[in-house]
């Protein structure tokens, strides 16, 4: 479902995903506004479109005819893409007749939002809910998925460019005219900046400015040129229809995107630049929103706002004719990835991943390796201990502490070293490894430096991970040095529990009830922790906001809201010292009730987290009042701690940086 479809060329993604055999079964609008004028939905003879009736006429503010929207959802699919935004009138229509209709296959959704906007109600709660079931999400530029995977989205955003037809976008000679000519394309509103591309054109005495757009600044920009004293050389060419661009692009000697930042607005894409990269034309264009992404290293970017630097960068780029030429070559090779073939690849891969884990992955039999991921801290001698059994596997060390004696121990055992430069927590740590994997068809082992898991132990955490297509992770049963079992599985943290931990009842509960929890509602812990490859897809990596402890619950937790599990292999052990590279035991409980804090808000909202918290300073106050000795005063310092708030006494720390290693409870709520 895609309202913009209404255009013929939006749904050249449709069309090549069809080639290459992918059903799709497209709804859009039957008549849609774009650019300024009306478009009316005209499908090519046997094309699958169907054109429905819409009310409103903003894209976030309109919805679709809800009977044969009804009548659609009761198809059979494997995978339904809601081309619109996550707070937007219309996916939460879609959304809502989906759950009516009892429509079982996994939606993704499409954003493009790159400002972190808090939405009124009911929009933020909307937005939040599709998000937060979404199996996944395409971005038009980087910015907008992160905004999306901090506002909720379980698994990681997929960036993929907008499409370009690079049949008709192709270069060609420009027609001699006997003078230098830069262009515009665009709405002419004030958030484009052309009023700030006349002023650096009227510094240009030897250039013409065409300029192909409509909007409601068209009469003020014409008074403006008339002004400057150029309106002789600036060409106000109008609105153009799509097939008119090519040529309109080859007419130019460079494009000029001068877009304005505004508090409400950022160029979220610029497909502009993209079509006049793929006709040889050079792009200079302000340094704001996506563009920098879309330009890259094959155009020129300059400050917004500003006509001299402007001014500056069109004169050097006409005046260089090697430049302009290196330019265009660099600008021909970027355009290729936003080809349409490029893109209905990228579109048939998300749709693949979303589908996970409903449809079976790799199962018993499958011959797939495992890496080993190992995120070190100092402590050369626990390193060391934890190495040796798994060395003969392909094994990353990533050092935070930038150790010599670190990077001497992976020498001598002969396993790759990797210094990030800086100890930015655990969860980047381990990220940094990922983005560098040593098999990328592999399954990853996350080993603490201070466990150490045998290697017919590890064989047998991943025989149970390929037995059972639906798990995410699975971890070993744990014994410290002296022999005694750790707990390892853990139910998902909740503002409930926080509470009952507060009271003290989860203990007493515990007791009775002998701490069961399904693999439905638990996650195991991270010390030692073998992650699917299929999940990793799916999911992303850790979260990088939290530095040190509940990394690997957020993960399991988004895992979890995808419709992966998480079990203890009761068959495999491993020995786990528990913060033996840690010894601030202050510092390590700041922390960890900082990530706590961090992940109720994240999963729950800050309403929650508040409940959560008033009813952990009530309880830890009565508790602190009650229990006597050491007991009592662990229960009064933790009632301090959430009186000040753990993510602000976390921020008050002193600047030294902590260990990555954690201890073996991952939590208390």
């Amino acid at each position: 479902m895609f309202h913009s479809a209404v255009v013929d060329g939006w749904r050249e993604r449709e069309r090549q995903l069809r080639r290459g055999g992918t059903d799709v079964d497209l709804l859009t609008a039957r008549r849609w506004n774009e650019g300024g004028a009306d478009v009316r939905l005209v499908p090519r003879p046997g094309e699958p479109v169907r054109g429905l009736r819409t009310w409103g006429r903003h894209p976030a503010l309109f919805v679709y005819s809800p009977l044969p929207l009804w009548r659609a959802l009761g198809g059979t699919y494997d995978v339904i893409d809601v081309h619109e935004e996550p707070f937007a009138l219309s996916t939460a229509e879609v959304l809502l007749l989906r759950r009516l209709r009892g429509q079982r296959a996994p939606y993704v959704l499409y954003s493009a939002q790159n400002i972190a906007k808090r939405y009124p109600p009911p929009f933020r709660w909307l937005e939040r809910w599709a998000l937060r079931h979404a199996a996944g999400l395409s971005v038009c530029n980087s910015e907008a998925g992160r905004i999306c995977e901090r506002k909720g989205l379980p698994g990681h955003a997929t960036l993929i460019p907008l499409g370009v037809d690079m049949r008709s976008f192709t270069p060609a000679p420009r027609p001699g005219s006997g003078g230098r000519v830069v262009g515009y394309v665009g709405r002419l509103a004030p958030h484009k900046g052309v009023e700030v591309l006349l002023k650096a054109v009227a510094g240009m005495h030897d250039t013409t400015l065409r300029v192909a757009g409509a909007g409601p600044d068209e009469s003020s920009l014409r008074a403006c040129a008339e002004a400057l004293g150029i309106s002789a050389r600036v060409d106000f060419a109008g609105s153009l229809a799509q097939e008119a661009l090519p040529d309109f692009y080859r007419s130019l000697d460079v494009l000029a995107v001068p877009s304005l930042p505004t508090p409400g607005w950022l160029e979220q894409f610029g497909r502009v630049v993209v079509e006049a990269m793929a006709c040889g034309v050079p792009v200079v264009a302000s340094d704001t929103g996506a563009l920098p992404d879309v330009v890259a290293d094959a155009g020129l970017l300059v400050p917004p706002g500003d006509p001299e630097a402007l001014r500056s960068a069109l004169a050097g780029l006409l005046d260089d004719d090697g430049l302009r030429h290196d330019l265009a070559q660099r600008g021909l090779a970027r355009a290729q990835q936003s080809s349409w073939p490029e893109v209905a690849r990228a579109y048939r891969a998300l749709y693949d991943t979303a589908v996970l884990p409903s449809e079976a992955v790799d199962g018993p039999g499958v011959r797939r390796g495992v890496e080993v991921v190992v995120v070190a801290y100092g402590r050369a001698d626990l390193l060391a201990a934890a190495l040796e059994p798994v060395r003969s596997l392909p094994v990353t060390v990533v050092d935070n502490s930038s150790s010599p004696d670190v990077a001497e121990v992976c020498a001598r055992l002969g396993v790759r070293y990797l210094d990030p430069g800086r100890n930015a927590g655990f969860g980047a740590g381990v990220n940094h490894a990922l983005a560098r994997r040593l098999d990328p068809d592999a399954d990853v082992l996350l080993l603490n430096p201070d466990a150490v898991v045998e290697l017919h132990d590890v064989q047998r955490l991943h025989e149970a991970l390929l037995e059972d297509p639906t798990l995410a992770s699975v971890g070993p049963s744990q014994v410290d040095e002296e022999g005694r079992a750790s707990r390892v599985t853990w139910p998902f943290p909740s503002p409930g529990r926080a509470a009952l931990a507060a009271s003290g009842l989860t203990g007493i509960l515990g007791r009775v009830l002998g701490n069961a929890h399904s693999d439905a509602d638990s996650f195991v812990i991270g010390s030692v922790l073998m992650l699917r490859r299929e999940a990793l897809a799916q999911v992303g990596g850790f979260d990088e906001d939290f530095f040190l402890y509940a990394e690997e619950t957020d993960w399991a937790y988004r895992a979890h809201l995808l419709g992966w599990r998480h079990r203890e292999v009761l068959q495999a052990r491993a020995v786990h010292a528990g913060a033996a590279t840690s010894s601030d035991s202050a510092r390590r409980d700041t922390h960890f009730h900082a990530s706590q804090e961090r992940y109720l808000r994240k999963h729950f909202g800050p309403a929650r987290w508040q409940l959560a918290r008033t009813a952990t300073i009530v309880g830890s106050a009565l508790r602190g009042t009650l229990l006597p000795g050491e007991r009592g005063r662990q229960a009064r310092a933790r009632a301090t701690l959430y009186v000040t708030g753990p993510l602000e006494a976390e921020a008050a720390l002193a600047p030294t940086a902590p260990p990555t290693a954690r201890a073996s409870a991952p939590s208390e709520v």
